[in-house]
């Protein structure tokens, strides 16, 4: 368990305790917007670690004010997405080392996204500089769709179309929508809209939301379920469990998760240097091209 807070962290080791008394949990520190530490403390896992079956990738800022994280880059896209990019290039060998296990089901890899992704349309969304992403006049809610259309093309592109497709990897990347929940996250509309405009979207939020029980469903189906691997389902997203999502045209785009990928990996290397990314091993990784 990796999160940015030891008290969330501890909490929920507890939790988790008290409900099945020999469950063996470990918590880390790592901040989703620091690159250098991402590479610290997965690359570690990395080593340490004889096998990695399941990721779940749920780090998020939601809806919030324009920040920079500790690395330059616009905090929602830098928590939200580019440091699950790394992730995932961080602990790739030792997914792909479990999917190779014999008597071993295929590792799986859980983004969660959002059906918020479809009000990524109503932005020009390119995925091309640096600039575009630290725009500060972008809308705050925008910043946020951004974040989850660049989950669901990655999981369905960069990861399933290419990483996975062309090394034959045993591993399934997908996305799911949690749907809305009830966590101190929805407390942070009030932050990006100051003013009666915030609190009644937060109050909204509270009230249509999802427990967190409720709202870990999803995830844990796509975790779980053997509809998956029986209907080869790599690359999929769903809107709830056992619910095919119907990505927009947006989210279903090759063109604009190549450009989410090149920009990614220039990001990354331009904090960390040329040496950052690990070998994603696909052998046309030179033409970049998720078509």
């Amino acid at each position: 368990m990796i999160n940015r807070k030891e008290e969330q962290g501890q909490e929920a080791i507890s939790t988790i305790q008290s409900e099945k008394s020999d469950a063996k949990v470990d918590w880390k520190e790592c901040d989703m917007g620091n690159l250098a530490q991402i590479r610290e403390v997965f690359g570690g896992l990395r080593e340490s670690l004889d096998r990695l079956d399941f990721l779940v990738l749920s780090a998020g800022i939601n809806t919030n004010q324009f920040g920079l994280d500790s690395d330059g880059i616009e905090r929602h896209f830098g928590v939200n997405f580019l440091g699950h990019f790394y992730v995932c290039n961080q602990l790739w060998p030792l997914l792909r080392k479990t999917g190779k296990m014999e008597n071993t089901p295929p590792p799986r890899v859980v983004f969660e996204a959002s059906e918020m992704h479809r009000l990524a349309q109503l932005s020009n969304i390119q995925f091309r500089s640096k600039d575009e992403i630290n725009d500060p006049n972008l809308d705050s809610t925008a910043r946020y769709n951004r974040t989850k259309l660049a989950m669901i093309l990655f999981a369905k592109y960069g990861l399933a179309g290419k990483v996975i497709q062309e090394n034959g990897d045993r591993i399934y990347a997908l996305s799911v929508h949690p749907g809305a929940v009830n966590t101190a996250m929805q407390q942070q509309w009030k932050d990006a809209y100051p003013g009666l405009t915030g609190k009644l979207l937060s109050w909204a939020m509270l009230a249509i939301g999802r427990d967190v029980e409720q709202g870990s469903y999803s995830a844990l189906w796509a975790l779980t379920s053997p509809k998956i691997e029986e209907e080869d389902l790599n690359g999929y997203y769903f809107s709830d469990p056992d619910q095919e999502g119907k990505e927009t045209s947006q989210a279903s785009n090759p063109e604009l998760a190549t450009n989410l990928w090149n920009l990614s990996s220039t990001l990354i290397e331009g904090v960390l240097g040329s040496d950052a990314l690990l070998d994603w091993n696909v052998s046309t990784v030179a033409d970049k091209d998720l078509r």
